[in-house]
């Protein structure tokens, strides 16, 4: 599917799909109507389409469906619809529960990421995919916080002028674009599980750094409820630790490295 779907079948896709994200009720609801747009035969049938198209896109609208426990099952050779215990920052470990919200000990109000004691965690290819996945929701998330701050930099004036005409705000926004743009090029040329570390690693830095200035353009409008910003915020935060949070992964690639003795190239040139 992914050789002969074109560009024209893809844009298709991606509006079927953010309509359906942006109509449809979160968690259980989004994860059913997925299913029914066909996401689980995409997923086996051309999983680089797939993959970065869907979490990019629930990045871009601030949906949340349990499909992250789908890559996983995937890549494992397991059948779809369960839920995995994940790793998140700290040593702890998490559920990301398909049948709802408000259990016990979730971790955020918006997601069902529900801890748990132990299991069997994720590793090699399933481990390696997963963060593939949330790589590129961070980044849609960047860019959905970029794209608001972008907004208001047009439309907000001071000293009778757009504040986006002001060195420090394009600054910031470029150093934005540059983080975000440069992440997804890490996320394109991972395959292996350093690459797919180092591009989660990239891509959590990313929209850490998108939410830091996105908000300094924004400023006290940014903090408050009325405004979309801190959701995508809190999105980023938690997101950022699940499956090894950019800190702990930049470390753990530092440590892979001392012990091979040797960098290998990411890309070829």
């Amino acid at each position: 599917m992914a050789e002969v779907m074109d560009a024209e079948e893809r844009e298709l896709l991606a509006e079927a799909l953010r309509r359906t994200m942006t109509t449809t009720a979160h968690g259980r609801d989004l994860d059913k109507a997925l299913v029914e747009l066909g996401w689980p035969d995409l997923l086996a049938e051309a999983p680089d389409v797939a993959v970065p198209l869907v979490f990019e896109l629930l990045g871009e609208t601030g949906a949340h469906a349990p499909v992250l426990n789908d890559v996983l099952l995937q890549a494992a050779g397991n059948l779809l619809g369960g839920t995995l215990p994940l790793p998140y920052a700290g040593g702890s470990l998490v559920v990301w529960e398909r049948d709802g919200q408000g259990e016990a000990n979730t971790l955020d109000a918006d997601l069902p990421l529900r801890a748990v004691s132990s299991g069997d965690i994720p590793e090699g290819a399933a481990l390696a995919a997963g963060r593939r996945a949330l790589g590129w929701w961070l980044t849609g998330t960047g860019r959905a916080m970029l794209a608001l701050a972008r907004s208001h930099a047009l439309d907000r004036a001071q000293f009778g002028r757009p504040i986006a005409s002001f060195q420090a705000v394009r600054h910031r926004l470029a150093e934005t674009l540059v983080a975000l743009e440069g992440a997804e090029a890490v996320l394109l040329a991972a395959e292996d599980d350093l690459g797919s570390l180092l591009a989660k690693a990239a891509a959590g830095q990313a929209a850490l750094t998108a939410a830091r200035h996105c908000q300094q353009v924004l400023g006290g409008i940014g903090f408050t409820a009325e405004h979309d910003l801190h959701r995508h915020v809190r999105r980023v935060l938690v997101l950022d630790g699940l499956l090894g949070s950019a800190r702990e992964l930049t470390r753990e690639a530092g440590a892979l490295l001392r012990e091979r003795g040797s960098a290998p190239r990411l890309v070829h040139l």
